[in-house]
């Protein structure tokens, strides 16, 4: 590891994003399934808005359960293990992670991931791990209706501190 002993402890952040892509129409299919589920339910599906995390269109169901919900959990966890995870990242007390979720029509759905603290390090590692394995999560999750789905342009958009 870096030594990071004489650094001085400052404000961090990064945001990192993940594309998950599926083939052409079977998003549409999740999504006019589920809206159809809603419809004949007579009730709106909700997103799972607690620790400020969020997606901004309206959730998805597999056979396994909530999709976006079950990702984001999955992003704050990975968050939090990413020292466990890549050998030579420093432990960190994340003060913050925000995952959103939105459906990019016609067959996307982007994945943010922002992660804060103040310390000696960068937090970039931490969002950029929580992107990807929030998308890998969409993808298990949706892999029974095609394995064509392609995790995609995973990259850090910002990094302060």
């Amino acid at each position: 590891m870096v030594n990071v002993s004489e650094k001085p402890v400052t404000f961090r952040t990064a945001k990192a994003r993940s594309i998950v892509q599926f083939p052409d129409s079977v998003l549409e299919k999740i999504l006019q399934t589920n809206n159809n589920k809603s419809s004949n339910n007579n009730e709106s599906v909700n997103n799972s808005n607690s620790n400020n995390n969020n997606s901004n269109n309206n959730e998805i169901q597999s056979k396994k359960g909530p999709v976006f919900a079950t990702a984001i959990i999955s992003g704050t966890m990975a968050v939090k293990n990413t020292s466990h995870l890549i050998p030579f990242c420093h432990p960190l007390n994340i003060e913050d992670c925000k995952i959103n979720i939105t459906v990019s029509p016609p067959n996307s759905i982007v994945v943010e991931c922002e992660v804060s603290l103040f310390g000696k390090t960068g937090v970039e590692m931490e969002a950029m791990v929580g992107a990807s394995v929030a998308s890998l999560t969409i993808y298990d999750m949706c892999k029974a209706l095609s394995h064509d789905i392609i995790i995609k342009d995973t990259m850090l958009i910002k990094k302060t501190g």
